[in-house]
């Protein structure tokens, strides 16, 4: 290729040669076109990307797919459309991919092992996706948080407390460990301690116990979920009786806190004392 000749690089020409010279201005033109062509198949191949994410999005939707299964395939889809860009990109720049899968498969080892963890959290995504101990908008009781299930993304997993924090839990810890799925069953059972104090009429508290209950429409009466108000023990200062109901497993908390409320002031309204922690201290003279 012919370039015109200025002073600079007659200058060039007479140290390198004119040979040299044109053969390093055919590499930076052709370099420079590379470059180019990645950074405009970059953006129309992210413009695709993004469509066909939308278009995805938009037939989960329609075809009802679980949430679950929709934020997971959403993510995984998302990673793998990227590093096909990012590997075309690589192949436009004139890297030989020969190569570069040689150095990725090294470079890769050395980041698995020091990914472990990422990697035990798409198992356990994956794991998550296939055995389904939950989904999303079940309330969930896991490594040490309770919340509502927002999202199950591929390497983690999104809940929203009942005070409105955002949590994100790792995968592989969710498939390994404990969990309480709160919302699996459509019934759960309320349990309050109603402590009262010595010589009370057991029946006289049963009375008032069993009339909190008939008034309350949420608690279930029916066979198999009968409610119970065993005597469940005698402590150091106090008779126990276990005020157990079965409700709906959302209506938990509502019963839970309301039923509370309403045996204090009922118990108290009717004399019955409700004593604090005490000890009784004999002294022998």
């Amino acid at each position: 290729m012919d370039i015109p000749q200025t002073s600079l690089t007659k200058e060039l020409s007479q140290i390198f040669g004119e040979r040299a010279i044109n053969n390093i201005t055919d590499y930076v033109m052709e370099f420079s076109s590379r470059i180019l062509m990645a950074l405009l198949v970059y953006f129309v191949g992210k413009f695709i990307i993004e469509k066909v994410l939308k278009l995805v999005r938009a037939m989960m939707n329609k075809r009802q797919i679980e949430p679950s299964l929709r934020s997971f395939t959403d993510s995984a889809l998302s990673i793998g459309l990227y590093f096909v860009l990012g590997f075309s990109i690589v192949t436009i720049l004139g890297i030989q991919t020969t190569e570069f899968a040689a150095l990725f498969a090294a470079v890769g080892m050395a980041i698995g092992m020091a990914m472990s963890g990422t990697l035990q959290n798409f198992a356990g995504g994956v794991m998550i996706l296939l055995f389904k101990p939950y989904k999303v908008g079940d309330v969930i009781d896991a490594q040490g948080f309770c919340g509502k299930v927002e999202q199950i993304q591929i390497f983690h997993t999104i809940i929203m407390t009942a005070d409105k924090q955002t949590i994100i839990i790792p995968n592989g810890g969710l498939a390994t460990g404990s969990l309480k799925n709160l919302t699996k069953s459509p019934h759960r059972r309320v349990d309050i301690n109603v402590e009262v104090a010595y010589g009370t009429k057991p029946e006289d508290v049963r009375v008032i116990l069993r009339k909190i209950i008939d008034e309350d429409e949420r608690i279930i009466k029916e066979s198999g979920l009968e409610p119970a108000l065993p005597m469940a023990a005698m402590s150091a200062s106090s008779i126990v009786f276990s005020f157990r109901v079965w409700v709906e497993s959302a209506n938990y908390w509502p019963v839970l806190f309301d039923c509370t409320e309403r045996i204090y002031t009922d118990l108290t309204a009717a004399g019955i004392e409700i004593p604090f922690q005490q000890i009784d201290v004999h002294v022998k003279n």
